[in-house]
């Protein structure tokens, strides 16, 4: 999809301008996760990626051995920069950290009208930490009510409510309703730390739900799934679709990503999905 813009060519005629969604999380130094799994989505997905960087990290498929949080004012000017210049459709939240950047963000947002797209990155895939303990009621607080939609999964939805993880469906539906009452628009219960064959994202708002289901792939590469798949919804949102559209559309891109993992190979540990599945021979 494209948008039409007012610059000219050198014939006079109006050029278009593609569709751009911005990502702000943090930086994965393996490539499997956080803005690198953001920009890799929006381009596979044909969306033009920015980015505006939270946090460092240094890690791999097997762990994360350092976390540096970007410096006070840097997140915020980068934020500035990318709205005060470019069109942007859709935003995708993403690491957050502290407390710290969660209000320098929450700030920097002020003013934006479009969709907003939070996963609540709390643990890495290998179990590192990746969001303070006291930093749950800053995001529950400032960012969740600015959210079109949540994208949790089971145990991070457990950890915002303060209750124990959800152990069956009717529970994880009970569990999506409490945290449309804290304010966001729409969450998306993910159902990647469930069990059984068949894996259900169920998405939750006040007026309806919507199951969107695939069969379980059996695969230890799954590095990344969450932030691909938050910033799939971003790029779909960004091209206009309704949410349940937007959120069908990326369930089933990423089910096709998770499935062609294995062929890529990367790392020794948990490794990414395929972001370039349909690109790549």
């Amino acid at each position: 999809m494209e948008r039409v813009t007012s610059k000219t060519g050198e014939a006079g005629q109006t050029k278009p301008q593609a569709v751009a969604a911005l990502t702000i999380a943090g930086s994965d130094s393996g490539g499997g996760a956080g803005i690198q799994a953001d920009l890799k989505t929006f381009s596979a997905l044909g969306v033009f990626g920015c980015s505006a960087i939270t946090a460092l990290t240094a890690q791999n498929t097997r762990a994360v051995t350092r976390v540096e949080a970007a410096a006070p004012g840097m997140i915020a000017a980068q934020i500035a920069a990318v709205l005060d210049d470019i069109e942007i459709g859709a935003i995708k939240i993403g690491m957050l950290a502290t407390v710290a950047v969660i209000e320098e963000v929450t700030a920097a947002l002020d003013g934006y009208q479009g969709p907003i797209v939070l996963d609540p990155v709390m643990v890495a895939k290998s179990g590192d930490a990746l969001l303070a303990t006291d930093a749950i009621d800053a995001l529950t607080t400032l960012l969740l009510p600015r959210a079109t939609v949540l994208t949790p999964n089971l145990p991070e939805a457990a950890r915002i409510l303060g209750v124990e993880e959800a152990a069956n469906e009717a529970e994880a539906l009970d569990q999506g309703r409490k945290l449309c009452e804290l304010g966001a628009k729409a969450v998306l219960m993910k159902g990647g730390h469930g069990t059984g064959d068949v894996c259900v994202d169920r998405l939750v708002s006040k007026d309806s739900v919507v199951d969107f289901s695939a069969p379980r792939i059996v695969t230890q590469n799954t590095h990344g799934t969450g932030c691909t798949l938050s910033s799939a919804i971003a790029a779909e949102l960004a091209k206009g679709r309704a949410l349940p559209q937007a959120v069908g559309h990326a369930h089933s891109w990423l089910h096709a990503a998770i499935k062609a993992a294995d062929q890529i190979n990367i790392g020794q540990g948990h490794g990414p999905v395929h972001h370039f599945h349909a690109v790549w021979s």
